[in-house]
């Protein structure tokens, strides 16, 4: 079975005070106070900026203008405008609807023959007040559901937030990785025209055969070949961070941006702990919000079995004369209450339902956190492998071509040990993107990047 997790139930107690009382949502009974124990992580709390870590400036501005004019965050926030004016909606349906009618005629007894020709006016004011008594808390449901439906749009907005800074981060690092990486191919390519430019000089004194030139030719055309996929990486890297900003793709601000060295994380990485997790993923909290609008429904469905009491009276000049009516009316939808216990099931199977997302959310955040953590770890162990790979190749190629020159090692030998260098280089580089990568994808599974963003910028605003 499952067990409760306490800071959760007392989460959800807090709003649902419905007519009816929601199941405790629980974990796993493998969730512990703290994630697995690895090197590169510490339970110091998670900051809210996270990105800060990077210490990136340029970074730190295209956060804030991310999130300050980014087209989903403000589609996000008019949905949740929406859902708050259906929250007025609902409260304001509790409330005495009052309405002033009037009426103006002129009545012409030209037509008729025995009437005197003299015309007349009527006019008619009169107020009308009607009640819903919500005796059996159909309204007041209606209202808690609306609240819940609002705070569960309020975490998705927040959920939005945390995509738009985590794309943001993501496609500055790719832009860091396709820049950097591309300016170790471009070293590479230089070096290997270098070495084509010495054994082409010693094939033409005679000191080496053919099969030489070609083996350095080949070597060099495969490393050109590698560089437009690193200008196409840098400018969908520029691509992206305009459409995140709102801006076009095209824009000269963007397109003239570049990134000198590839954002790193110099500290343990804090992840805090699985409690403190669950508090903060904006879809756990939007997860416990559906289930709070579904226990309400319960409750909305419920009244239908009972009398619906409406309070009714009008007060004014009706036909020249003053007039005061008030009448309650009461309807109620007996003996067949067949509908009525069918809207309950519904409304039932949808808590379940509800009950079940969020059980699923709350797992699913855990693996992910898990999932980010062990990538992470083994991204750095292979890093640090392939940093230790990269030094010893370099020795390699340089005491290769040492005796090469003195003539003790086959120039084909040369060859391949500055072939060997390159592919260390080049998978060097590549793991640094990677664990780049790593630290955002962990850093979007604990959830943080919402807290403290600025309000989007009018959705009125065109894009560009």
């Amino acid at each position: 079975m499952i067990r409760r997790l306490s800071a959760l139930s007392a989460l959800l107690a807090s709003g649902c005070m419905a007519a009816s009382t929601p199941p405790s949502a629980s974990v796993s009974p493998m969730a512990s106070p703290a994630f697995t124990t690895r090197d590169i992580s510490t339970i110091a709390p998670v900051p809210d900026d996270w990105w800060r870590l990077f210490n990136d400036p340029q970074l730190d501005h295209l956060v804030q203008s991310s999130l300050a004019a980014n087209a989903d965050l403000r589609v996000a926030y008019a949905a949740l405008d929406s859902a708050r004016a259906a929250v007025r909606q609902a409260d304001a349906a509790r409330l005495p609807q009052p309405i002033i009618e009037s009426s103006l005629g002129n009545d012409n007894p030209s037509g008729q023959p025995s009437a005197a020709n003299v015309s007349a006016s009527d006019y008619d004011v009169a107020a009308t007040v009607s009640w819903d008594i919500d005796l059996f808390g159909r309204l007041r449901g209606a209202a808690m559901a609306a609240r819940a439906d609002a705070d569960a749009q309020a975490a998705a907005l927040d959920g939005v937030r945390v995509a738009v800074v985590s794309d943001t981060v993501l496609a500055y690092i790719d832009l860091c990785g396709a820049t950097h990486n591309g300016r170790i191919a471009r070293e590479i390519v230089a070096a290997q025209e270098r070495n084509l430019k010495g054994v082409q000089e010693q094939f033409r004194a005679g000191e080496l055969s053919p099969l030489e030139v070609s083996q350095a030719a080949s070597l060099l055309a495969t490393s050109r070949s590698t560089l437009p996929s690193f200008e196409a990486a840098r400018d969908n890297a520029r691509y992206r961070l305009a459409t995140l900003q709102g801006l076009s793709p095209t824009d000269p601000g963007i397109a003239a941006m570049d990134c000198a060295t590839m954002p790193r994380l110099r500290n343990a990485i804090p992840v805090g702990d699985d409690t403190a997790l669950l508090l903060r993923r904006p879809d756990i909290r939007e997860a416990e919000r559906r289930l709070a609008s579904a226990t309400a429904g319960i409750g909305v469905a419920r009244a239908e079995l009972y009398p619906k009491v409406n309070l009714g009276g009008a007060l004014g000049l009706l036909s020249g004369g003053f007039a005061a009516t008030a009448s309650p009316l009461v309807s109620w939808t007996f003996p067949n209450q067949a509908p009525a216990r069918a809207k309950i099931a519904a409304a039932q199977a949808k808590e379940r339902g509800a009950l079940a997302s969020w059980d699923a959310a709350v797992l699913r955040a855990l693996r992910e956190v898990e999932n980010a953590l062990t990538a992470t770890q083994a991204e750095a162990k292979r890093n640090a492998a392939l940093a230790s790979a990269t030094d010893e190749a370099a020795l390699y190629a340089r005491r290769t071509a040492s005796r090469a020159r003195l003539g003790d090692a086959s120039p084909l030998l040369a060859i391949d040990a500055e072939r060997t260098r390159a592919i260390a280089r080049l998978a060097w580089a590549q793991s640094d993107l990677l664990l780049a990568q790593s630290y955002v994808a962990l850093f979007r599974a604990l959830g943080g990047g919402w807290q403290g963003a600025p309000q989007p910028l009018d959705p009125a605003r065109p894009i560009g």
